[in-house]
């Protein structure tokens, strides 16, 4: 499904490293209401105080929230909190569920094929997978996108008996989950952790954002009936159009009264239940 971007929400990240480091951090801010709509924002000189920054660097950064929609800058009054003329949908996983790219992502998102091939595994693949050192798997780099925009950096490794089961073409315009079982492949477990990371400079320019930048790290690795594994992910995901949660129960009773998660297995966005990776 094709999405056409969305004109007034985009990402004008200002030069230079410290108004960038000031644009991030009051954008966050303002994503996370900590500076509400329609709230003032402090003048150039307190800003520059508050960030240990020049006025120019202020400037600049306060240009590009400005570029963005997220402030409006008015002569004599100052910036003034728009966050809601740049309101952005934002994917949003449940942690407890071990496959978070739910039918939702597929309904919503566009994926862009940027490799494919196939290659020996290195050993730290093939230790993942359960696999020979060596033996070749079919390697995959691509990148979701949300209202023609980036949220995520996906590379998939997966045994090469599995993967000719798929080709290129099939991997650019259909999930990759649904591609394995179409193939006969019987999901059955699946084992991530998460974790932060900074972006190299091939993911940030994949995802539009400044090399170096924190983003979300996500490693999985999805295993059959059998327990072989047949897929191994690592994704990472800007925390500005990717968020993690979970859902809580308090129970137990006395001293073992405890948290534990809630765990949903269906989403009930169109049916499938299936992951959209």
């Amino acid at each position: 499904m094709a999405l056409k971007p969305t004109p007034d929400v985009t990402d004008s990240i200002p030069e230079g490293g410290k108004a960038r480091r000031v644009y991030l951090q009051l954008k966050d801010d303002i994503a996370r209401g900590v500076l509400e709509d329609g709230a003032n924002l402090p003048g150039e000189h307190r800003l520059a105080n508050t960030y240990g920054v020049s006025r120019v660097t202020i400037r600049r950064a306060l240009e590009a929230l400005a570029g963005d929609g997220l402030i409006e800058k008015r002569a004599g009054s100052g910036s003034i909190v728009r966050s809601g003329r740049a309101t952005r949908q934002t994917i949003k996983a449940d942690i407890a569920n071990l496959v978070p790219h739910l039918a939702e992502m597929g309904a919503k998102t566009e994926a862009r094929l940027l490799e494919f091939g196939y290659q020996p595994a290195s050993s730290a693949i093939a230790d993942a997978l359960g696999l020979a050192e060596g033996v070749r798997i079919q390697r995959a780099v691509r990148v979701r996108l949300l209202d023609g925009q980036p949220f995520s950096y996906l590379v998939t490794h997966v045994p090469e008996d599995v993967a000719l089961s798929y080709s290129e073409a099939d991997l650019a315009t259909r999930p990759l989950y649904s591609l394995l079982e179409l193939g006969g492949v019987q999901i059955d477990s699946a084992q991530q952790s998460v974790s932060a990371t900074l972006a190299a400079p091939d993911i940030a320019s994949a995802l539009d954002v400044p090399t170096g930048s924190a983003l979300l790290s996500l490693e999985r690795v999805v295993r059959d009936e059998q327990g072989r594994g047949v897929e191994h992910l690592a994704a990472s995901y800007r925390p500005d159009r990717y968020q993690l949660s979970m859902s809580l129960d308090r129970v137990g009773d006395g001293e073992n009264r405890h948290w534990e998660p809630i765990v949903q297995l269906e989403t009930g966005l169109n049916g499938s239940g299936r992951a959209a990776q």
